[in-house]
């Protein structure tokens, strides 16, 4: 039976160095297994590499520059967060009023239950409220 599992493809590209001969994917004495672990040390040496570039070039840039970003990301965070709380308020709001409406109609139907009586518009018709004309 033949083996049907794929190895994944190595990176050939070589860091921005010179490339070490051993880290050849050709290299006898290197399995795959290292070679994998060895191509992502390369791979994280390269993100760091990258990183580093990127805070000297912060640090370089003025502090004020920052401080107005964060300033301006304060403002909007701000302003979300006010929508956010109005309307979670106008849901609450809405809940209760919804909530008030329904105590209401029952209290009303519980005295009508107790008075027997029934509020104007809404006496219906009953069995022998049909009067058959000839």
């Amino acid at each position: 039976m033949a083996d049907t599992t794929q190895t994944p493809s190595r990176s050939t590209t070589p860091p921005s160095e010179p490339p070490n001969p051993l880290l050849r994917p050709s290299h006898p004495f290197i399995s795959d297994l290292e070679q994998e672990v060895l191509d992502e040390y390369a791979r994280l040496l390269g993100n760091v590499n990258k990183l580093s570039t990127k805070l000297a070039d912060l640090a370089e840039s003025p502090s004020s520059m920052t401080l107005d970003g964060l300033r301006q990301l304060e403002r909007k965070t701000a302003t979300v967060c006010t929508l956010l709380k109005a309307s979670v308020y106008s849901i609450v709001l809405q809940q209760q009023m919804i909530n008030e409406g329904e105590e209401a109609a029952q209290q009303q139907h519980h005295l009508q239950e107790e008075t027997g009586s029934v509020p104007m518009g809404e006496e219906g018709y009953d069995v022998g409220d049909v009067s058959y004309q000839y």
